[in-house]
């Protein structure tokens, strides 16, 4: 399918003593894309377990320039990457104002047992929802293998 591409609004509290939208709500921008994408879509397609337990293990974001409130929202096109029996990889590209990208993140996301304390495997509607997102084709088949 491609990438999944979201509008997040900016809010006046986004910003820092600077003037541009400060590291912290970046990366709360970025969660509500996520959010987007596997709560709300994995739902939609009749994958809501993806809501009950998933966690990031990793986070990773570059900025490419600082992004400001008068820019209205943020536009993010989200991808899988690497995806595994318990954990995958999520690359966004941020663009703002007319920037083409103002800023890359990557987040490692593992699901997560909540009851039980302790991550899980992806089940296998899971893994195709994912699947789904992943931009290169071969790369997508090479993965369900995994």
């Amino acid at each position: 399918m491609g990438a999944y591409v979201t509008e997040v609004p900016l809010r006046w509290s986004d910003m820092d003593a600077f003037g541009h939208v400060n590291h912290a709500r970046t990366v709360t921008l970025l969660e509500e894309a996520r959010a987007g994408l596997l709560f709300n879509e994995a739902e939609r397609r009749g994958h809501g377990g993806m809501s009950e337990g998933m966690v990031v293990a990793r986070l990773s974001v570059d900025y490419r320039s600082p992004v400001e409130y008068r820019m209205g929202a943020v536009q993010v096109r989200m991808s899988v990457r690497e995806l595994r029996t318990a954990s995958f990889v999520v690359d966004y590209a941020v663009a703002a104002g007319g920037d083409d990208s103002v800023a890359t993140a990557e987040t490692m996301m593992v699901p997560y047992d909540l009851r039980a304390g302790r991550p899980r495997r992806l089940t296998e509607g899971e893994r195709s929802f994912l699947a789904e997102w992943v931009l290169d084709p071969l790369v997508n088949e090479e993965q369900r293998i995994a």
